[in-house]
């Protein structure tokens, strides 16, 4: 960064002051700067947390917020909000004279208060062990009034079948967790969009950590449930796929693949037609995260747009030996090439075309 004792004009004080915040550069340098009752303060543009523009975040009293992840610093000192002044960006030596404003660019240190990583953070290796099946089920009821699924039934033949080959199984019931939406950090930017999660790291009531560690570090294989709903998979389902944009944005922004040698399979029940639109979707965004597929990596079941007895519905996928069968045949397919991957020496690099990686400024 340029270090300066002059002092530099900026600009005319009643053009700059109409503006609470705003990002400048002076001499290559990105400068937040701001101004509340007729006083104006300088700090650097770069969030600490991971480089958001403060100067296109808002004015909440003294503090700026950074428009990324809402961390805060003080607009003329660069200290963190109360309770997390260990935490500073540079500040600027800014004042006015003769109805002009001049900086100068010798700044205070930048400084980094020691924060503990998020458990999710740790680096991805495989533990020794059997081949681990993660079964995911994104139908939603009532708790209190449970009903019959079909799709979670035939996931249970497929976690059973798993088991019965020497596998450690995991059932995780999105209905069971209390997980936000995505709150669009990609929309802002890329880089705001971050592993863990940024509603993970932020909000440690938020319960979609299991699912992440699932994914990413604990399972060899997962296998998706979901109902037909409107001709698509489920909210759930798609609540879910939201926040996993966290993990697929690794490869843009760092050229990070977080998920390898993995395999993802797919159960999919509708008391409406269009199983092949759903599977496209599921089959496109698993492998965007980076999983692998087996031969014939689904099965489903529906009886059509016209059948609106739910009743008969029920009964069908409940009674019948073939659907169940093919649900614990999905399972050894997909434990056979998990097996298969973990038996194969898996590349340092993975080289991912038709993106450019975006990395920070």
């Amino acid at each position: 960064m340029p270090h300066s004792e002059d002092w530099i004009d900026i600009g005319a004080a009643d053009e700059l002051g109409a503006q609470a915040l705003q990002p400048i550069e002076v001499q290559s340098v990105k400068i937040a700067l701001s101004c509340a009752a007729r006083t104006f303060g300088a700090v650097h543009n770069a969030c600490n947390h991971v480089g958001g523009p403060l100067g296109e975040g808002a004015l909440d009293g003294d503090y700026i917020v950074c428009p990324w992840h809402q961390w805060k610093f003080h607009r003329v000192t660069g200290l963190g909000e109360p309770g997390f002044e260990e935490d500073r960006v540079p500040s600027f030596p800014v004042k006015v004279e003769n109805g002009r404003v001049l900086l100068q660019l010798r700044p205070t240190k930048r400084q980094k208060a020691p924060h503990e990583p998020h458990p999710l953070a740790r680096p991805v290796l495989r533990a020794e062990g059997p081949v681990r099946v993660a079964g995911i089920s994104t139908t939603a009821m009532d708790k209190r009034a449970p009903r019959y699924s079909g799709s979670d039934d035939l996931l249970g033949s497929s976690l059973k079948a798993a088991e019965a080959l020497g596998c450690e199984t995991r059932l995780i019931k999105l209905n069971d967790l209390k997980f936000r939406a995505c709150e669009g950090y990609y929309s802002k930017a890329a880089q705001a969009c971050t592993w863990p999660c940024s509603i993970t790291q932020m909000r440690p009531k938020d319960e979609l950590t299991p699912v992440y560690e699932a994914l990413v570090h604990w399972a060899d294989a997962v296998i998706i449930a979901t109902p037909i709903r409107w001709g698509q998979a489920s909210s759930l389902y798609f609540r879910m796929a939201e926040r996993l944009n966290c993990i697929q944005n690794q490869v843009t922004t760092h050229n990070r693949v977080l998920i390898r040698n993995k395999v993802a399979s797919f159960i999919i029940v509708g008391g409406q037609d269009n199983v092949q639109g759903v599977v496209g979707q599921i089959l496109g965004f698993f492998a965007e995260l980076g999983f692998h597929f087996p031969q014939f990596p689904f099965i489903a079941h529906s009886r059509g747009w016209a059948a609106e007895d739910m009743e008969r519905n029920v009964a069908e996928v409940r009674s019948s030996a073939e659907l169940h069968r093919g649900a614990a045949d999905l399972a050894g397919r997909t434990v056979a090439l998990a097996q298969r991957l973990l038996d194969t020496e898996p590349a340092e690099k993975i080289r991912r075309g038709g993106r450019k990686a975006h990395a920070l400024d």
